[in-house]
């Protein structure tokens, strides 16, 4: 027994000599075991399940020969059974279209991508280097949560999560985009990851939420599957997504398209691109918008007839739809859309709704992209439910947040703008930089066939008594008439109100030259930092 442990020892130290005689070998053994990621059998299986590996998705994402990696040979704390390359986090830098880029990416081939305290530390890394260098950061999610062993007891609340870092820089620095692809089943840190992203693209049969079904069902008796969680539906209806894709590659794509219109940070001016002609004619919007105010219409099409042409990249489409935000540019310049859809709730803002146009001037603004706000709007939704869903509280804080924007903001009435609705989408009182109208808008506290019916009620109630119901209508026909005169655009522009009342077909060329104003020679930015409230 002696003998054989003796033999032991000898041989211990023979494999030792020789990798101190060939280092450069053990360099590479170590990391041909990081690049095999979770093993064959571990890839084979994720492959199977429709999806590419995390070293494949960086591949498509960055550059050719731009990759460089940090954190490769890290391992776990707790050293397990089977290696953990890289403790399931692939992190490292790479050029996107040319530009600087530090990447995430979750391994979900290894221990299905879970979350301890070094792949924590070396995100944090990853996120710090971004924040100082001042370059966007970009997230692959794909994991079911924490890895309960390296979690548990009081290793819990020793992970090294900076939330003060991991929100956003904390030392002054400007704000850098980010941006996140939920590929697969994305809990805990992943969708933390998620949730502090500026852009959140998700693929068909990816989820996103807290805590997976694994979670829910014993914590709290909720037999749910991963898809009525947090698949594309939900998470889009909650907020939690930007846009949903058919697969991975369109996924990766819409990150370099939503990067394409930002820039690198916060103090840099946005990317200019060559101008092209709208994919609509400019001459013939007023086409696409009917003249009755109660008519329906799809403002998409007028997006079209004022973006340059395949421009227009949806944000929260699917999340408070009564109002459309999208990223585009105008003559090649990058700007923000905001515009009422009158096809949903006929354009009234609700709760959600006020909530995404929120979210999305605090984006434009802290990036330096102009915004253009198309009103088309009824007004804000009232009721038991927009009560309780917070409208007070969610008005209130998207005036105050489109009032401090530091960004050219230029408005166009296309048809009304009623009510909160007109102050909500950067109305006079939020003192926008233009606003202008179209012939045919009206402008006022409320619509004018409601106005009456509110302010005359009682006195069209007495007329109905006392003579019928012709001398009634005869009455409120006079009465709208005289409301609507008070609406339409010419005394606005006699008091200033309104900076003009245009032709609708110069719509494209009067709001690129109102955002050009308004810039004026100054660079591209008001020394305004930024940063998520």
């Amino acid at each position: 027994m002696a003998l054989e442990q003796t033999g032991s020892r000898t041989n211990g130290r023979a494999a030792a000599d020789d990798q101190a005689a060939d280092p450069r070998a053990e360099l590479a053994r170590r990391r041909a075991d990081a690049e095999a990621m979770g093993g064959p059998d571990a890839l084979a299986r994720h492959r199977a399940s429709g999806h590419l590996p995390v070293r494949e998705r960086v591949a498509l994402l960055v550059d050719d020969g731009s990759w460089f990696e940090i954190g490769a040979l890290a391992q776990p704390e707790i050293r397990r059974e089977k290696p953990v390359p890289g403790d399931a986090v692939v992190t490292g830098f790479g050029l996107l279209d040319g530009r600087r880029v530090g990447v995430i990416g979750i391994d979900a081939t290894a221990v299905a991508g879970t979350t301890a305290p070094i792949s924590m530390r070396k995100q944090g890394r990853l996120i710090e280097h971004a924040q100082r260098g001042g370059f966007p950061l970009v997230l692959l999610c794909d994991a079911d949560g924490g890895w309960m062993p390296d979690v548990m007891g009081w290793r819990f609340s020793g992970l090294p999560l900076d939330f003060t870092s991991f929100l956003g820089a904390t030392d002054g620095s400007p704000a850098v985009p980010r941006a996140a692809a939920v590929l697969g089943p994305s809990y805990g840190d992943s969708a933390l990851h998620a949730s502090t992203a500026h852009f959140v693209v998700m693929t068909q049969g990816a989820s996103v939420a807290l805590s997976g079904p694994s979670v829910v069902e014993p914590a709290i008796g909720e037999r749910v599957s991963d898809d009525e969680l947090g698949g594309p539906a939900a998470a889009t209806a909650a907020g939690n997504a930007h846009l949903v894709v058919e697969g991975e590659q369109d996924a990766l794509d819409a990150i370099a398209g939503f990067l394409s219109y930002l820039p690198s940070n916060a103090a840099l001016p946005a990317p200019v691109a060559e101008p092209r002609d709208p994919a609509r004619d400019p001459a013939a919007i007023a086409d696409l918008v009917p003249t009755g105010a109660r008519s329906g219409y799809d403002m998409r099409e007028v997006l079209a007839a004022l973006a340059d042409a395949d421009s227009v990249l949806p944000w929260a489409d699917g999340w408070g739809s009564s109002l459309l935000c999208a990223l585009a540019r105008i003559e090649g310049r990058p700007v923000g859309l905001v515009a009422n859809q009158p096809l949903v709730r006929a354009g009234a803002l609700d709760p959600a709704a006020l909530a995404k146009e929120h979210d999305f001037v605090d984006l434009c603004d802290t990036f330096g992209l102009p915004l253009v706000f198309l009103h088309d709007v009824p007004g804000l939704m009232i009721g038991r439910q927009a009560e309780q869903g917070g409208i007070l509280a969610a008005y209130e804080r998207t005036v105050a947040r489109i009032a401090r924007a530091q960004v050219p903001r230029v408005g166009v009435v296309l048809r009304k703008a009623y009510g909160g609705g007109h102050f909500a989408m950067g109305g006079r009182p939020t003192r926008p930089d233009f606003l202008f109208a179209w012939p045919g808008a009206e402008m006022g506290f409320m619509a004018p066939e409601t106005g009456v019916r509110t302010v005359h009620r009682r006195a069209l109630d007495r007329l109905h008594a006392e003579e019928g119901p012709a001398a009634r209508d005869a009455r409120a026909a006079e009465l709208t008439a005289e409301w609507r005169a008070e609406s339409e655009p010419w005394e606005a522009a006699a008091h200033l109100s309104l900076d003009d009342v245009i032709d609708p077909a110069a719509t494209r060329s009067t709001v690129a030259a109102a955002i050009d104003v308004a810039w004026g020679e100054r660079p591209h930015r008001v020394g305004h930092r930024g940063g998520r409230p």
